[in-house]
């Protein structure tokens, strides 16, 4: 039988990327989104057609709870889990309101606890799975006028660390990827001049590309169990 991934924020850029990837593998997908739904459709539709794999969308808020617990009351299992549902703030901080905060706080965070308790019932009956989630490198060092981001992922890496070693008994791997600076709709905000100065920065002369975040990903998922609770750094060297 053919494993199921779940793929939150799969509509585009790295969350596309993953489904790509897994489908091309033979992977049942399920993708879920929040906005560009017609867009999620077009790819499910796609990856069909060309690997013959299933599909299933849900068009859904990734942190709001009840929305999560509805998903996986329709699902049978999910072998492995990838939480990519995020959003960005940049700005001062004492200029961002608490819905802001809040916002920030429940997509890129609270989705991940509330997708991880869903699944993980399944994955210990089984006595395996993988939940990889996708963070940044924010998380690690944080970064100014990204403060709520970067503390939302830095809550991320703590949560992968703590809960690998709590379900590492039940043969469940948890491990994050610590993105740099992907070529995503995330940066589009930045002036031609900012991305110019940005990849000076970095040590490899380019963004990182989707795809390349996509293979480390199938990696993580097809790694030896003993790897677990590991933040892999994605950056080209940048930090």
């Amino acid at each position: 039988m053919s494993k199921t991934v779940m793929i939150t924020g799969a509509s585009r850029g790295i969350g596309e990327a993953i489904a790509r990837r897994f489908a091309a593998a033979g992977y049942d997908l399920i993708l879920t989104c929040l906005n560009s739904t017609d867009r999620m459709e077009d790819l499910a539709l796609e990856l069909r057609t060309n690997h013959q794999v299933s599909v299933r969308c849900f068009k859904a808020d990734m942190g709001d709870e009840e929305s999560v617990a509805d998903i996986f009351a329709q699902i049978d299992s999910v072998d492995i889990l990838i939480n990519n549902a995020g959003i960005s703030y940049v700005g001062l901080l004492q200029d961002m309101s608490s819905d802001e905060w809040r916002k920030v706080m429940s997509t890129n965070l609270d989705s991940v606890f509330y997708t991880s308790r869903h699944a993980i019932k399944r994955m210990i009956y089984n006595h395996e799975g993988r939940i990889i989630n996708i963070s940044s490198m924010w998380g690690n060092v944080g970064a100014s006028t990204e403060v709520a981001y970067s503390a939302s992922k830095g809550g991320v890496n703590a949560f992968t660390k703590a809960l690998a070693k709590e379900l590492s008994p039940s043969n469940i791997q948890v491990n994050a990827i610590a993105c740099g600076v992907i070529d995503t709709d995330m940066n589009s905000h930045l002036s031609e001049a900012e991305r110019e100065e940005l990849t000076e920065q970095i040590p490899a002369g380019r963004y990182g590309e989707p795809a390349e975040v996509a293979e480390l990903a199938y990696m993580l998922a097809t790694a030896p169990t003993y790897l677990t609770g590991q933040i892999v750094t994605m950056d080209g060297g940048m930090l």
